[in-house]
């Protein structure tokens, strides 16, 4: 049994919180640069490169990409065999948010869902712990802007519409929510299991980097399948037209009921922002 201290947590999240709202992704970048290579439209090559430039200006200045500094959604891969000491676990991810927000000076957005009044420092984060094998824990943060899961969505399809149907869903659903995610978009499916499985699914989609296919041959077809049609869709970078519209779809299933096919489609904005620790 291999011992952490809660204080180790808070200290990688609190790193983690101001590094992924500092530093875009190598995934994320190369992305922009393909996407640059195939874009027909002037405009939307020169949005993009307004992208790149906009990631590089963060990072050497030390900025936050974005005024919307997100949602704090931290992912834990926790080891079974890992015995945390030191305090509560769930409160020391709380902290290390807390901290990283305040140190890293990061717009709080975090509200009363009524009242509006802000928390002032952007807890509580929403947090998904998953039991796994050995001592290791594995910390994936993922700050999410309003903007982009504003344009997610979860349904529940009848089983006969198939994959031609999630197909036409998910394509409907990116074209109807046009230029409000900030496009050029990552677009996270969740298929099966039940309503809150598919829209956690969806979420996790958006953690493999970006445009790596799925492992699965099926699934990997249908992603490049939805994704040559959402970008024939002519939205393009910043909604101002061409041919990028989505870097990526992934998308991750699970077995569901004989009576029901949850879908669920969980948008990321072009700022793809997800950073991971292994303590």
């Amino acid at each position: 049994m291999r011992e952490v201290d809660v204080k180790e947590i808070t200290h990688v999240v609190r790193e983690m919180v101001v590094e992924a709202n500092y530093h875009l992704g190598d995934d994320v970048l190369d992305a922009f640069d393909s996407a640059i290579a195939e874009e027909t439209s002037p405009v939307g090559a020169g949005v993009l490169n307004e992208l790149k430039e906009n990631a590089a200006i963060a990072a050497e200045e030390v900025y936050p990409m974005c005024q919307d500094t997100g949602f704090a959604v931290i992912f834990v891969e926790l080891g079974q065999d890992v015995h945390l000491v030191g305090g509560d676990y769930v409160e020391a991810i709380q902290e290390g948010v807390r901290q990283g927000y305040a140190s890293g000076y990061l717009r709080k957005s975090i509200c009363d869902p009524f009242s509006r009044q802000n928390t002032g420092d952007n807890t509580p984060a929403v947090i998904h712990t998953e039991i796994v094998p050995g001592d290791g824990v594995k910390i994936i943060c993922v700050p999410k802007g309003g903007g982009s899961e504003n344009m997610s969505t979860v349904t529940m399809l009848p089983p006969s519409a198939g994959k031609e149907g999630i197909k036409d869903f998910i394509v409907r659903h990116v074209e109807k929510a046009g230029a409000n995610p900030c496009p050029p978009v990552v677009v996270g499916v969740g298929i099966g299991g039940t309503l809150e499985k598919a829209a956690l699914l969806a979420k996790r989609a958006l953690l493999r980097p970006v445009g790596n296919p799925n492992r699965d041959l099926d699934l990997a077809a249908m992603e490049q399948d939805i994704l040559t049609r959402v970008n024939a869709l002519g939205i393009g970078p910043a909604g101002y037209g061409g041919r990028t519209t989505a870097l990526a779809v992934h998308i991750e299933k699970h077995p569901c009921h004989i009576a029901s096919l949850p879908l669920a489609v969980n948008i990321n904005c072009h700022a793809a922002r997800h950073k991971e620790a292994v303590l």
